[in-house]
């Protein structure tokens, strides 16, 4: 028998005893049969059997013969427990990998690295002859936005950062601020780890402010656990603060805001299909539609707004509008410098030395 073969057969008989309960009455050939083609090894109820009789003599298995159909188990007493993964289990490891390194503790990260290996290796040996071990081959997660790389992180760095939150000690550290321009010395009080597209930020509290912000874990140059607590404000969720709209960058002091918009008549499409919010409205009007929405006031709306110039123009709010022709004039008078007519003081390569 083909090496690929006998790897299929051994791993059709491991899913097989997993499903196998503790107890009688037990479960029958036939719904394993069902199970197992779900979990991508599709065999016929002729072929369970004859595994249930060979494994039976390996162990401790029993036939509830009492009547029709046969149900199968675990002799009651021996483990039903097994190393190994099943396919469905090395997918999800698989998928969910990526996402899982910048969150989970180095300690626990550490215990999953053999698993990790082993999904991989169990997923490739039966892609040749199990279709469910493809499945990771013929799906993708990809961001609507422009795709950039990822950050580099000190994976050191980023375990001192988990390892005081995961012990509710403050974090000394020294902090590089972006909007600032300048390295700042820090003592943090952390609060969660959330992941962001392809950035890790740590909210947490500054001493000795009050206020929750985000800290990007790249921008961290060194940190190091205190054995003083953290303050945790008792009144804070993760779930609520993300849902108070703080991922998408809210501006100081902002809360929702009642955005009236024009829109052109395709983004009035794609918007039917994924809104802005849950009490969205798009009426039609002359060569387009008018959008009423309740939206998050943040950096986040901005973005998106600059992004569809051309296809919105936003009517209220007016400190909105305003703040978004500067944006649009101040965009344009780039493009103005760099498309003036040569002249003997323009140099000949300005546009070649244009960066954006």
């Amino acid at each position: 028998m083909p090496a690929s073969s006998i790897r299929s057969t051994l791993s059709r008989q491991w899913e097989l005893l997993k499903f196998l309960p503790a107890r009688p009455p037990g479960v029958t050939a036939q719904l394993l049969a069902k199970r197992l083609d779900e979990a991508g090894f599709r065999v016929s109820k002729r072929t369970i059997e004859r595994d249930l009789v060979e494994l039976s003599q390996l162990f401790p298995l029993q036939c509830n013969d009492k009547g029709t159909p046969y149900g199968w188990y675990w002799t009651p007493g021996a483990t039903a427990e097994l190393p190994g993964l099943t396919v469905g289990e090395a997918l999800t490891l698989r998928m969910v990998e990526d996402s899982l390194r910048p969150l989970l503790p180095g300690f626990m990260l550490k215990s999953l690295e053999p698993r990790f290996a082993q999904a991989h290796q169990k997923l490739q040996a039966l892609g040749p002859e199990v279709p469910a071990a493809r499945w990771i081959n013929k799906i993708a997660s990809v961001p609507p936005e422009l795709s950039l790389l990822a950050p580099v992180i000190d994976e050191v760095l980023l375990e001192q950062i988990q390892q005081a939150l995961l012990d509710d000690r403050q974090l000394h550290c020294n902090y590089f601020a972006a909007h600032s321009n300048k390295l700042r010395e820090l003592v943090l009080n952390p609060l969660a780890l959330i992941q962001r597209g392809n950035i890790t930020y740590l909210a947490a509290i500054a001493e000795p402010y009050e206020d929750v912000r985000l800290y990007a874990i790249h921008r961290f140059q060194d940190a190091a656990t205190l054995d003083t607590y953290s303050r945790r404000p008792q009144d804070f969720q993760l779930d609520d603060y993300i849902a108070s709209g703080a991922l998408q960058f809210n501006c100081p002091g902002a809360g929702q805001i009642a955005l009236h918009a024009w829109v052109s008549e395709s983004l009035a499409r794609q918007l039917s299909e994924t809104p802005l919010s849950t009490d969205m409205q798009l009426e039609p009007e002359d060569e387009g539609y008018r959008l009423t929405a309740t939206v998050q006031d943040s950096w986040q709306l901005r973005w998106w707004l600059l992004s569809q110039t051309g296809a919105i123009a936003v009517r209220k709010p007016l400190t909105l509008q305003k703040e978004l022709l500067r944006q649009m004039e101040a965009g344009l008078e780039l493009y103005r410098d760099l498309m003036a007519p040569i002249s003997p003081t323009t140099p000949v390569n300005k546009l070649d030395q244009a960066s954006f």
